[in-house]
């Protein structure tokens, strides 16, 4: 028993004296911490005009997506008159509504690429320059609400019409 004891202490030690296998984090100097936090950041950010190609290109989507507003309210129409007059699931007169609210959901489509396309050109920014300058954010912005908004009108009358069908 007396010689298992200084085995025992030399164990002990030798569990003390271990480096590199304690799960605690290095309490050693990270690289941050050699940052001044007293260093300004640089703003470096390009103020101006909105770049003229991009305001041309969104100003092209909106109209685009403008365009296809009176096309969609003459399908709105008669899909919704079909609706009305619709009979039972899979009768002759649902049957046709239904293929009238495809066609309006058909023209919806004109706004939603409109609206995917205004994404991608902010994207595109992202991606090649790796930011925005903020003119070119904010006319993205407001392309992207306008389109927005038609997007919106257009989506709750397509929802309503589907709604109304599957009763």
């Amino acid at each position: 028993m007396r010689s298992l004891i200084p085995l025992f202490i030399l164990a002990l030690i030798e569990a003390c004296t271990t480096a590199g296998t304690s799960p605690e984090p290095s309490l050693a100097p990270r690289a941050a911490e050699a940052i001044d936090p007293r260093v300004p950041v640089p703003d470096t950010v390009p103020y101006g005009p909105v770049d003229t190609a991009l305001a041309r290109r969104l100003a092209e989507l909106v109209a685009h997506a403008r365009a296809g507003v009176p096309s969609f309210e003459a399908r709105r129409s008669n899909a919704e008159r079909l609706a009305a007059a619709a009979g039972p699931i899979a009768s002759e007169s649902w049957v046709a509504a239904e293929q009238a609210l495809s066609l309006l959901v058909e023209q919806y489509g004109v706004t939603t690429n409109a609206a995917a396309e205004v994404d991608a050109l902010a994207a595109s920014q992202l991606m090649g320059r790796h930011w925005i300058r903020p003119a070119d954010q904010r006319a993205i912005t407001a392309a992207a609400g306008e389109v927005a908004a038609i997007s919106d009108r257009q989506g709750a009358v397509i929802g309503h019409l589907r709604d109304q069908l599957a009763r």
